[in-house]
């Protein structure tokens, strides 16, 4: 594979709102690209601190179902109905990966090598970062759409509940998943000279 088509998977890697529950590969090719993400992503020290659950269909509507009973008990109610509206288009996908880091590894790690103790919440905020991005863009190279969600923690304990979550791991995000209804919207670029600083390139 080369970077161009590498590249090529990143730019088309967008944010999508519109969904609905369709899917263009079967259910196990989903599973199998959380399955390799969660293999092969890396992570500090080796530490393999990400976790996920899939929820496709019914079990993915009763997350979203979860997020609008708690929502509605905190959001007032005259500013509550923008909010069901974009629950609901969450709702009206096909699937959401609820993405988590374990806290014990985090911790193991702390452990392991106690002169950046201090730094491993970090390290594996950052490796979370590079799962859901990964996963992001290998859904969408596949033809879904998808968006990323973080009602956590609002949504924590009922969703530990729900699918008995272990305690050590912690929600990060809910990458939301389906076949677009709509496309991405238009995206501003910062001019990489503002962003980008290189040293020691030939003439």
């Amino acid at each position: 594979m080369s970077s161009a088509a590498f590249l090529d998977a990143v730019r088309n890697r967008r944010t999508i709102y519109g969904l609905e529950a369709k899917s263009p590969i079967p259910d196990s090719k989903i599973i199998d690209i959380v399955n390799e993400t969660i293999k092969h992503v890396p992570s500090s020290y080796n530490s393999q601190s990400a976790r996920a659950i899939v929820l496709l269909k019914a079990e993915h509507e009763k997350l979203w179902d979860i997020a609008i009973e708690v929502l509605k008990a905190i959001v007032p109610a005259e500013a509550f109905p923008p909010t069901l509206a974009k629950l609901n288009a969450f709702k009206a996908a096909y699937g959401t990966v609820l993405w988590f880091e374990d806290q014990d590894s985090v911790r193991a790690m702390q452990e392991a090598f106690p002169l950046y103790a201090d730094r491993f919440p970090e390290f594996s905020t950052h490796a979370s970062g590079m799962h859901q991005f990964v996963a992001w863009t290998a859904l969408e190279a596949e033809g879904f759409g998808a968006n990323l969600q973080h009602y956590n923690p609002l949504i924590d304990e009922k969703v530990r509940s729900e699918w008995n979550i272990p305690e050590s791991w912690k929600l990060q995000s809910q990458l939301v998943f389906g076949t677009p209804t709509s496309p991405a919207g238009e995206k501003a670029f910062k001019p990489l000279k503002e962003r980008i600083k290189v040293f020691g390139v030939d003439a």
